[in-house]
């Protein structure tokens, strides 16, 4: 058993916390949030998610959280930063909440503690930044401390791919670091470690890994762009397509791309590589198109009211979903705020209601969002929208033109319903 401090208990930070406590070791949860902290100790988890909620609540009183780093880091022997690693509003690297982090360790840093990196940076970061602010603590790295990258993985909502069947990788400044990081990953973990040899190596495995899935969804979406204009369903082409036993793997159009990591990790890679002289065009162009998306929604939406002589200005437009992904309460970076943005813009009358991200609800139902709505855009496909949204729910609603921004439901259903459907591409 281990003392092991986690710096940050969200989406990445909670799991593991969770995890660590329920393999043995004693807990320290650190969050600049009195309520994330008070919650976490009450055994109540902040985050809608079952499996997390059951998690948290087993965890409760083996899990000490707390706001203040100073008086558990100094005692720790295993510490994990968690922060967030946002971008700014031109779309530069934010590594302000790392900085800060490490800026807490080297207070208390002291000889033997294992130091490991979980928030996504681009490669280069450990030892450019979080190296030099961990050695003001008059240590030096890899002789007196260890420093280590293990980049997260977590799929929230994900009931297959839990926080502990996840395989990871971890790569160290040197061989000693990489080994003890290994080696704690390996005891909460019921996957394999890989260990890699460079640390660098390891800070390239999550931006590779996001702008490969970045790269494909922008492609597919500039696909659905192209056969919308000539008449090809992209459902069809995806399903013909994936028949295909190798050489294959679907990736399907949407509003945009949201979250906190393909959203944001490629402008990490992008930025240091442009540091360095490098140009990457290819990534750029993937987040130009995906980055279009909401505006293509707004196009196929005043596409489909100018087919009943209506406009967006003043049209009563119904928005589902506020969440990123389905049946999670996660919005950050979701492409329905830019769409609902534009909306606005366009002077259309919102109603808005997502069950699990309420943030933006207007409306107390789906029933009081849908009623008389001109149009019903799904932004999400919640299982509850999947449930309600019939050709009969929208008939005895009024709805005469539903976009399926995730293209979840049969377009000959609403067809033959005499309801007008537009999908992305289909």
């Amino acid at each position: 058993m281990k003392k092991v401090s986690i710096i940050g208990l969200g989406y990445v930070g909670l799991p593991l916390a969770c995890l660590a406590a329920k393999k043995g070791h004693a807990v320290f949860g650190i969050d600049l949030s009195k309520e994330i902290v008070e919650k976490t100790n009450k055994g109540e988890s902040h985050i809608l998610d079952e499996g997390l909620k059951k998690s948290v609540f087993e965890a409760k009183g083996k899990i000490h959280a707390t706001t203040n780093a100073s008086e558990v880091l100094k005692d720790s022997e295993v510490i994990v930063v968690c922060v967030p690693t946002p971008v700014d509003k031109k779309c530069l690297p934010d590594l302000g909440p790392v900085k800060a982090a490490c800026e807490d360790i080297a207070k208390s840093l002291k000889k033997g503690q294992v130091v490991i990196v979980e928030s996504t940076i681009y490669p280069g970061t450990i030892q450019e930044v979080v190296h030099p602010i961990l050695e003001k603590s008059g240590l030096k790295a890899g002789k007196d401390f260890y420093l280590a990258h293990c980049p997260e993985r977590i799929d929230p909502g994900n009931k297959k791919w839990a926080v502990e069947k996840i395989p990871r990788v971890v790569g160290g400044i040197n061989e000693k670091s990489t080994q003890l990081a290994a080696e704690f990953y390996e005891s909460i973990l019921d996957a394999k470690v890989k260990r890699l040899n460079s640390v660098k190596a390891a800070e390239a495995v999550k931006i590779m890994e996001n702008t490969f899935r970045d790269i494909n969804i922008a492609f597919v979406n500039e696909m659905a762009r192209s056969f919308d204009v000539l008449g090809i369903d992209i459902k069809e082409v995806i399903e013909g397509a994936s028949s295909k036993p190798f050489g294959f793997m679907p990736f399907y159009p949407g509003p945009g791309v949201g979250g906190h990591c393909i959203a944001v990790d490629p402008y990490y890679l992008i930025e240091r590589a442009r540091q360095s002289g490098f140009d990457h065009k290819f990534l750029r162009l993937a987040r130009e198109i995906n980055e279009s998306m909401p505006s293509y929604v707004i196009q196929l939406a005043s596409e489909g009211l100018n087919h009943s002589g209506k406009s967006l200005n003043g049209s009563k437009v119904c928005v589902l979903g506020i969440a990123y992904k389905p049946n999670v309460d996660d919005s950050r970076e979701s492409p329905s705020f830019p769409i609902i943005e534009l909306l606005q813009e366009r002077k259309a009358v919102l109603k808005i209601f997502d069950p699990l991200a309420v943030e933006l609800n207007n409306s107390k139902s789906i029933e009081d969002a849908v009623k008389d709505s001109d149009c019903v855009i799904i932004a999400t496909n919640h299982e509850e929208f999947l449930e309600k949204i019939t050709p009969e729910f929208l008939k005895k609603n009024k709805v005469p033109f539903i976009l399926d921004c995730r293209n979840s439901f049969k377009k000959q259903d609403f067809e033959k319903a005499g309801i007008l459907y537009k999908g992305v591409g289909s």
